[in-house]
């Protein structure tokens, strides 16, 4: 394969900062604007966009970036397990071998972050999905698309069941997240170890659900979306990487798109379809083409040198936290909430200090 010898790919770089700060910026922050209430990031209870130009501008930004840049950071997680890969096979290791130890070492970041941060995190699921991954791309190319037809039909089987339901009214996409009263008292009112006590008793009830939904759909797009397209050279900067991303570009455009955009039906009915089956398809566009087109820019300031990983991991957490200041005041959270809230999550650990600590271990992981 014609990347095994290349210099670094710089420009994916690029890719997962769009992916990491597109995940703080365009879910967390919502979350933390609305003090944990998940119901705001979907459509089943608050879907009035006519109502007023918040209510459009919060459905247009879910139809846009929630969940996007989700299947964005899993499709660069593939891409960084493909690259360990080929790098063990160059140099006659066994695989998975470290590997295994390294996503160990981002289950735990992501126990971590659950157990004192917040209960909406990513990294564990993230960690699971790269472990089955690992032993499938081991396995060989058959298994691999053996296992891309099985994980995709399963996945896709469940979630029309789930679509079904929403239309005989049986379900509706608050059983994820159940009643948000006590969240939003919970992250208001109460401590922080209050908080801990509360995520550690629940932890199968806050973690199991949407782990159904998102274990089998990050399997799928490490394989797809990073494996694969990875091998294909979808993301080399010459004539063929950028005929595949043109047409990754068009049918992000053509079919993701319109695709997300039906968050704007009443009702929620499309909540599920559009969180967990149409999102990755808009994924591709996100930093896709034209970025790859340019000989010079951030990606060439950044080089390879690990100090200008750090720097960037840095960035994204400044932009992080000033876009968590500025939505929380958009999100019209009352400033008296906003210090309890402030003040209950980060009187023992900053969240600075810890934000620091994901960013940069995900540079390092990717």
């Amino acid at each position: 394969m014609s990347y095994h010898h290349q210099k670094r790919i710089r420009l994916l770089d690029i890719f997962r900062g769009i992916a990491i700060l597109g995940t703080l910026g365009g879910t967390n922050i919502w979350i933390f604007a609305y003090l944990g209430d998940i119901s705001y990031i979907f459509t089943f209870d608050h879907y009035e966009w006519w109502s007023s130009i918040d209510h459009f501008i919060r459905i247009l930004s879910l139809s846009l970036v929630n969940g996007k840049l989700l299947g964005l950071l899993a499709i660069m997680f593939g891409i960084g397990l493909e690259l360990k890969y080929q790098q063990s096979l160059r140099k006659g290791r066994p695989w998975p071998g470290v590997y295994l130890w390294t996503s160990l070492f981002l289950l735990i970041e992501g126990f971590l972050h659950f157990t004192f941060v917040m209960e909406y995190d990513i990294l564990m699921a993230y960690a699971i999905a790269a472990i089955i991954v690992a032993f499938i791309v081991k396995a060989g190319m058959k298994y691999i698309k053996r296992s891309l037809i099985l994980i995709g039909v399963i996945h896709l089987l469940f979630i029309l069941l789930l679509f079904l339901a929403g239309l005989t009214q049986q379900i509706s996409g608050n059983f994820l997240g159940g009643d948000m009263q006590e969240t939003t008292y919970l992250y208001e009112n109460k401590s922080w170890l209050d908080q801990i006590q509360y995520r550690l008793s629940n932890f199968l009830s806050l973690r199991g659900g949407e782990a159904i939904f998102t274990i089998p759909l990050n399997v799928f797009l490490f394989l797809t979306g990073g494996v694969l397209l990875m091998r294909k050279g979808a993301f080399a900067n010459d004539a063929k990487g950028r005929y595949i991303r043109r047409k990754m570009l068009q049918i992000g455009l053509c079919v993701g798109l319109p695709l997300n955009l039906l968050l704007f039906v009443p009702g929620g009915l499309f909540d599920f379809p559009v969180r967990y089956l149409f999102a990755p398809i808009l994924s591709i566009v996100y930093g896709s083409y034209r970025i790859y087109g340019r000989k010079k820019g951030i990606a060439t300031c950044m080089g390879n040198s690990r100090k200008g990983w750090k720097s960037f991991a840095k960035l994204l957490c400044n932009a992080e936290h000033s876009l968590f200041d500025y939505f929380l005041w958009m999100g019209g959270l009352r400033r008296s909430s906003f210090r309890r809230l402030i003040h209950n999550t980060t009187h023992f650990m900053p969240s600075e200090c810890c934000s620091s600590i994901i960013c940069y271990s995900l540079a390092q992981i990717l």
